[in-house]
């Protein structure tokens, strides 16, 4: 009989690459996954796993099981997710991946509520960027995923993701107090081109759109501070460093010597989604949990 958590072990090993990576993602040790791996390879009785210098690569077989193991383990987590809703019962573990912003201004403020009403459930919280949440979802790693997409840099969802948006969320201009754009009622994005920016780091869709922006006036945005921390970007706009573009939402509140400006031409709205499998479209606890996100 296969162990459906070592081919959870062995799926890991093929997202992370090794073991220890695999050990990390799972909250196992790495002799659990080490362990798991080789009573996967005794029960099917063939090679799963090959050493290539200091890591290691899924066999050919190894693969297979994966591609197959993940139609298993969706179809047991759509029974699973239908037996609870039967049962009316909201109960077990949630995994829940955001990025930084939603943790702080959209989860934070409703997972009180909701352990409260619902003491059995527990919810394991962890921040990732946009495009590897959507992985982690497809793959299995986390039950629910808090996405961003601007229009312009959309997002790649595998179909059997099921997509609910939440809200829209807009970016400002923050400049310091004393900037010639710190009065103006609305900044359009043409007269930003000659700023130097404070932006996320490249590969972030927050920076992709930054440079979209400034691609539509046939320009590049002229980064001159990096910071992947939207309360490090105000800290370094305060001190006269740049300008940045923050979201509004879980922006700190604005000290009395920075200024958000609107900004149009185009507007920076980015549309906060969330992700789940199809398999747990049944599941009372995601749906309490996106639920409370939505009011």
């Amino acid at each position: 009989m296969i162990d459906l958590d070592a081919v959870r072990a062995l799926r890991a090993v093929q997202d992370h690459g090794t073991v220890v990576a695999a050990a990390e993602a799972t909250g196992y040790t790495t002799s659990a996954v080490s362990q798991q791996v080789k009573r996967l390879e005794r029960a099917v009785g063939l090679p799963l796993l090959e050493r290539v210098g200091r890591g290691v690569i899924l066999t050919e077989h190894g693969r297979r099981l994966c591609d197959s193991g993940g139609e298993v383990l969706r179809a047991v987590e759509q029974v699973e997710a239908g037996l609870q809703a039967a049962a009316d019962r909201v109960v077990g573990e949630l995994s829940v991946a955001a990025f930084s912003t939603a943790l702080r201004g959209l989860v934070a403020p409703v997972v009180r509520d909701v352990l409260q009403t619902w003491p059995d459930l527990r919810l394991r919280l962890s921040e990732s960027e946009p495009w590897q949440t959507v992985e982690l979802v497809a793959a299995g790693r986390v039950d629910l995923g808090i996405t961003h997409s601007w229009g312009t840099v959309p997002l790649s969802i595998p179909e059997h993701v099921d997509v609910r948006p939440l809200r829209e969320d807009r970016a400002d201009l923050v400049v310091p107090v004393g900037h010639p754009l710190a009065t103006a009622h609305e900044v359009r994005a043409a007269d930003l081109v000659d700023e130097g920016w404070v932006a996320t780091p490249e590969g972030t869709i927050c920076r992709e759109w930054l440079v979209h922006m400034h691609a539509l006036h046939r320009a590049r945005p002229r980064v001159v501070h990096e910071s992947a921390e939207f309360d490090a970007q105000l800290a370094l706009v305060r001190a006269g460093l740049g300008v940045a573009l923050v979201p509004r939402m879980g922006r700190s509140e604005l000290t009395a010597d920075l200024v958000a400006v609107p900004v149009v031409g185009p507007v920076p709205t980015r549309e906060v989604l969330a992700l789940s499998r199809v398999s747990m479209r049944e599941s009372p606890a995601v749906r309490v949990l996106l639920d409370a996100l939505t009011c």
